[in-house]
């Protein structure tokens, strides 16, 4: 899975998304009947589905995109992703002007934001990827094709696979959006446009879908790399559990979330790695933490987006690039004293996970688009743990760790906290302590079970998490986004104010509301 095979989308792909914007051309003349009878282009269509998080188009890094009027090094999934999640928190800001780029720094974005627009068209590209592939993988079609037994028998996880993808990408639409379309492999290609499904409904298919194919895939650790198993399939439902009470208005799950980090503990699949630093290296496929990868590669993998961006845009000023294994820095994404101020922590001594770089930069950031205000964040790195450079020194061989151990420990606490009758105080000490002992290589920064409460979890969270896309979901949950926490440039003033309510939501593009009747757009827009 490290290398991203091009699979020349196939002719009934043209008329398979609920959006308007995308791409999705016939590639060559092959229809399915005859794609699909290579016993190899299962595989290869699966593979293409996990690297939609990754790459944007059939050619790399730019030249025959997913999606049309969007600059493609801006299209990428998990650079826009990342960008929602972050840019609009207390950890990051961006010096660029790009239009509506400084509006996600601000909380000032609107219908008609180009970078929510790609991660709207993002989400439904992957979810229609996803039915595609299984529409064309029923026992029924595959016995008209005359599939070897040997593919035949790995169907059913590959079949799980692709429905735990869609199930990610669904999870990503109601976080950002709330009520979005719902289209399954049930829907007619080219038939009436997808009908808009509430947020709790759309939260009880996918935790539905997640029991459902639990069995069917790959336990956990075995997966290729990249791939998703059952520890993949746990976190995604510890992720949804713990925020389940916003996303069905009141309903909690932290039993349930106590359950799958359980699971995924129980495993033994999965371990804290010694050093922090080295989940965000070049070499970070050796990690023993990460329970699910977006994979990089210089060589194979290359794109604009991913840790590509994460790397070269974190570097300006007086860093030197080549120390980071690259050839240049893009001067754009620093951090807020919001996040510099949380280390070290209360107890004074040297937390080895504040990767901060502050020479010739000003803590404060009095100015959102000059890249020497705010420390810069050299968290993601082109280069191994032994101090080798990744393959290539324009794009990164970094892997993301989509999911990883370390936050496991973390919502197994926070669920105990929130009211887990089957979880254990002291426990979730004991695991937040184990993150501790390695961030301070000692037991200094060891809590005691009265240190531990949701103020603290919240903080703790962003230690050991900055930078790897959950702080905006994050503040939502503790009730701390909008009306309430401030910090600089929030609300588009130098010290920070609270702002509205509806933006816990971003809104529903303005293009699909005029494609598709069925679609009502999120209060406040």
């Amino acid at each position: 899975m490290k290398k991203i095979i091009n699979i020349g989308l196939i002719a009934v792909l043209a008329m398979m998304s609920a959006c308007t914007d995308l791409d999705v051309q016939p590639k060559n003349d092959l229809t399915p009947d005859v794609f699909f009878t290579d016993d190899a282009a299962y595989e290869r269509f699966l593979t293409r589905i996990y690297a939609g998080l990754a790459v944007t188009g059939q050619q790399g890094p730019a030249g025959n995109a997913d999606i049309k009027s969007l600059d493609e090094g801006f299209s990428s999934y998990l650079r826009q992703y990342w960008q929602l999640q972050e840019l609009p928190t207390d950890e990051a800001v961006i010096a660029w002007n790009d239009d509506g780029l400084p509006d996600l720094v601000t909380q000032g974005w609107s219908s008609t934001n180009q970078f929510v627009r790609a991660m709207y068209y993002r989400v439904f590209f992957q979810v229609s990827l996803a039915n595609e592939f299984l529409r064309e993988s029923t026992p029924e079609k595959l016995d008209s094709r005359g599939v070897s037994k040997e593919v035949a028998d790995q169907m059913s996880t590959y079949r799980a696979e692709a429905r735990f993808m869609r199930a990610l990408s669904y999870w990503h639409g109601i976080d950002f959006f709330g009520d979005i379309p719902f289209y399954t492999e049930d829907q007619v290609i080219g038939s009436t446009a997808p009908t808009q499904f509430s947020r709790r409904e759309v939260f009880n298919f996918v935790v539905n879908e997640l029991n459902e194919i639990e069995g069917d895939m790959l336990e956990a650790g075995t997966a290729p790399y990249g791939r998703a198993d059952k520890g993949a399939l746990w976190m995604l439902q510890a992720k949804l559990y713990l925020n389940g009470e916003v996303y069905t208005d009141g309903e909690t799950y932290w039993n349930e979330a106590v359950d799958a980090c359980n699971k995924i503990i129980e495993s033994g699949a999965y371990t804290l790695m010694d050093e922090y630093h080295h989940n965000f290296l070049a070499d970070n496929d050796r990690s023993t933490e990460t329970i699910m990868s977006v994979n990089f590669d210089g060589d194979a993998t290359q794109t604009f987006g991913g840790t590509t961006y994460l790397v070269h845009a974190a570097i300006g000023g007086a860093m030197n690039a080549e120390n980071y294994g690259v050839n240049n820095g893009w001067g754009g994404l620093r951090t807020l004293p919001s996040l510099v101020d949380r280390f070290p922590d209360e107890t004074g001594n040297i937390d080895e996970r504040a990767i901060f770089f502050t020479e010739g930069q000003t803590k404060a950031v009095e100015a959102i688009n000059e890249f020497t205000n705010g420390y810069t964040v050299p968290k993601y790195q082109n280069i191994t743990s032994e101090g080798v450079p990744g393959s290539d020194p324009t794009f990164a061989d970094t892997d993301y760790p989509m999911f990883r151990f370390g936050e496991v420990h973390l919502i197994y606490a926070e669920a105990v906290l929130r009211g887990a009758t089957n979880g254990d105080l002291g426990t979730a000490v004991a695991y937040i302590n184990a993150l501790r002992q390695r961030a301070y290589n000692n037991d200094a920064g060891n809590i005691a079970e009265g240190d531990l409460n949701l103020d603290f979890i919240l903080d703790e969270r962003s230690r050991e998490l900055y930078w790897e896309g959950v702080r905006r979901t994050d503040l939502i949950r503790f009730g701390q986004f909008t009306e309430n926490g401030t910090w600089a440039w929030k609300g588009n003033i130098r010290e920070g104010t609270t702002t509205s309510p509806h933006l816990r939501l971003y809104p529903i593009p303005a293009e699909e509301l005029l494609a598709n009747d069925n679609l009502e757009q999120n209060q406040g827009y």
